[in-house]
């Protein structure tokens, strides 16, 4: 059964079961574990995914196996353990589809760990969609195929690793206390976390950090939002910041201290762009930093930020984990769980407000989400003036997606004419500026500072056109497919064109 958390510092249990898609109308169970999820990734960014026994047993079983692969590469000095007198840790990245040399060995069970945890992710991935009123679906153009197309390795990975301190006299080699790693902010979509013992600290809107995992079995799954999805929902969903702690005193009274773990990150793949045009036809309105960008690029921002010293101060962490979570006037006057307008807001007696399905938890556990303090059921009060407002702005809202759904329908007739040839068509829009080539037109790549080399110079043939000025082309010497914007492409002189032989020939 779906359930939300029992104490405000620790995020709530969903069961796989009631998370997974389905044709049909929406259970009230369905319903219920995105909500529930919704209201954890909020309250505590993070959330737990309780799966089925078959998967656990699964699960269990990658867990064993990566702590006695690493067991067994420690002594024998293998090249991805690392070890020294005081402590040892292993990493073992695996790839689905990616060919295996013969000097490389993984862990038993690694794919079907990568199939079941891939299985959870892009179950939440659908629930953080309908949360957010979008299709359970959208994203998936961010994703790979599934299954996977042969000879080609995934975009998303699967980390296997183990952290072991040895005992000396009852304590930790490193003494008592804890051992912290750096801050680390999850750059995918979405990642999973399974272990077998406690240790990985999350990051709270609140400004604390707690034990996330604290109490998980094998099949409990912790779902951590990345820097990616993060993008993707204009900030709605922000990133978790997390870090590793081992607790020495209970790893020493362990008959098998240490702790193994394996981590499932859902990645987008290289050539996707991440645009939040389906977050504004949602009706939400979003930062104007948030532009449509290609993942390779988004990944090579993220680059210099992937190491963070734990030690910063709380305001520099609460700085760093609210980069995209500029607050809006949005989502002030919206409900935090359905994102609908404020309409029906109304003013508890510890002062804060609410509508929606916000509302309707306060009350039920007459108790407020804000400040923890228990109210009064029976004293509520409208908000007028919050209501008031919460509807000038949805009618702002309404309006502005009336116009975009003109301009958008235009642009759609502006773009067939043009494909028709008729150029005249524009009427003003200026597509040209953008878009100074048609489809099936030969071209020449120029290149620009981001271009590969071995395209520069090449001919080839527009196959389609994609958005903000980007063209899929194919090189005719080669065959091969590339993706580039019209700033790389340059125009074939009308002699040079009379001489090349025809591309298509018309039926």
């Amino acid at each position: 059964m779906t359930t939300s958390s029992s104490s405000s510092s620790s995020p709530a249990r969903v069961r796989l079961s009631d998370l997974l898609p389905y044709d049909g109308a929406p259970s009230n169970c369905y319903v219920t574990a995105v909500e529930v999820l919704s209201e954890s990734l909020t309250r505590c960014n993070a959330a737990v995914i309780e799966v089925g026994s078959e998967d656990e047993a699964v699960m269990r079983c990658g867990l064993e196996s990566a702590r006695l692969y690493f067991r067994v590469r420690a002594q024998t000095g293998g090249v991805n353990c690392s070890s020294s007198s005081k402590s040892s840790r292993g990493v073992y990245m695996y790839r689905a589809g990616r060919a295996l040399e013969d000097t490389d060995s993984s862990p038993p069970c690694m794919a079907e760990v990568f199939r079941c945890m891939g299985k959870v992710a892009r179950a939440a991935l659908c629930a953080v969609a309908r949360n957010l009123r979008l299709r359970s679906d959208v994203f998936n153009h961010l994703l790979d195929d599934n299954p996977l197309p042969a000879n080609e390795p995934s975009s998303s990975v699967l980390v296997a690793s183990y952290r072991h301190v040895p005992v000396q006299n009852g304590k930790g080699a490193l003494g008592e206390g804890n051992i912290t790693t750096n801050c680390e902010i999850e750059k995918g979509l979405l990642t999973l976390v399974c272990s077998d013992a406690p240790g990985l600290q999350v990051y709270d809107p609140n400004g604390r950090w707690y034990l996330a995992d604290c109490g998980s079995a094998p099949g409990d799954l912790l779902l951590l939002i990345g820097k990616a999805l993060s993008h993707a929902t204009a900030g709605l969903r922000p990133a978790a910041l997390c870090r590793l702690v081992t607790d020495h005193a209970s790893a020493s009274a362990s008959a098998n201290p240490g702790r193994s773990s394996l981590a499932f990150r859902l990645m987008p793949q290289g050539n996707a762009v991440l645009d939040c045009s389906p977050i504004t036809a949602a009706g939400h309105v979003i930062p104007q930093s948030y532009v449509p960008i290609s993942v390779s690029q988004f990944m090579d921002d993220l680059s210099a930020e992937e190491d963070i010293p734990c030690n910063r101060s709380d305001s520099t962490l609460v700085a760093l984990t609210n980069v995209d979570k500029e607050p809006t006037l949005r989502s002030v006057l919206s409900d935090s769980l359905s994102g609908a307008f404020l309409e029906d807001a109304t003013l508890v007696s510890c002062g804060h407000s609410f509508g929606g399905l916000m509302l309707r938890r306060v009350i039920e556990t007459a108790r407020c989400t804000l400040c923890d303090t228990e109210i009064e059921t029976g004293s509520l009060i409208p908000n007028h003036a919050l209501r008031a407002a919460a509807a000038a702005i949805k009618h702002e809202d309404d309006r502005r997606l009336f116009h975009n759904a003109a301009l958008r329908k235009r642009r759609k007739e502006v773009g067939d004419h043009r494909e028709n040839g008729d150029l005249s068509a524009e009427n003003g829009l200026h597509r040209g500026v953008q878009y100074p080539f048609t489809v099936n037109e030969k071209v020449v790549i120029k290149g620009n500072r981001r271009t590969p080399d071995k395209f520069i110079g090449k001919e080839a043939v527009i196959t389609s056109q994609c958005l903000n000025g980007w063209y899929l082309l194919n090189i005719i010497e080669s065959g091969e497919k590339v993706r580039l914007q019209y700033r790389s492409l340059r125009k074939i002189p009308k002699s040079q064109a009379a001489e090349s032989q025809p591309l298509y020939n018309s039926s």
